[in-house]
């Protein structure tokens, strides 16, 4: 990946988001625990995305995110440093939400995970080096 900034970041899949009032507490957890999260909703499969400045802030809104005990909860990705190309400021937390897998898939790869997240996903293989 070469140059890019040390974050910690996580990848949850669930089986879909679509429930607007488990997605607002998701939203408030993300202001809460100072995360930018980025959202795949409207449809299967639900992909979140979160970073942050530190793991413990990561690791508490993952937890709070299983606490809505969303349906097939996977953290294939669990709470570690990742080195991105590029991330939100992460004092200001952010909250963005996409309709498709594809949009998802653009933000990762403008992010430099492009493949560190569809090998969450299972859509590639492993086999290569993530750094």
């Amino acid at each position: 990946m070469g140059q890019g900034i040390n974050i910690f970041t996580a990848l949850i899949r669930t089986h879909h988001i679509t429930n607007r009032k488990k997605l607002a507490r998701v939203r408030k957890a993300a202001s809460l625990h100072s995360v930018n999260v980025l959202v795949r909703s409207n449809g299967s499969p639900g992909i979140m995305y979160a970073e942050g400045a530190s793991e413990a802030a990561v690791t508490s809104w993952v937890d709070a995110v299983q606490a809505l005990r969303y349906k097939d909860f996977q953290c294939p990705w669990k709470p570690a440093a990742n080195r991105a190309r590029s991330a939100t400021k992460i004092h200001s937390p952010s909250f963005e939400e996409v309709g498709s897998v594809a949009e998802f898939s653009s933000k990762m790869d403008q992010r430099g995970l492009g493949d560190w997240w569809k090998i969450g996903m299972g859509y590639r293989s492993s086999e290569k080096s993530l750094i």
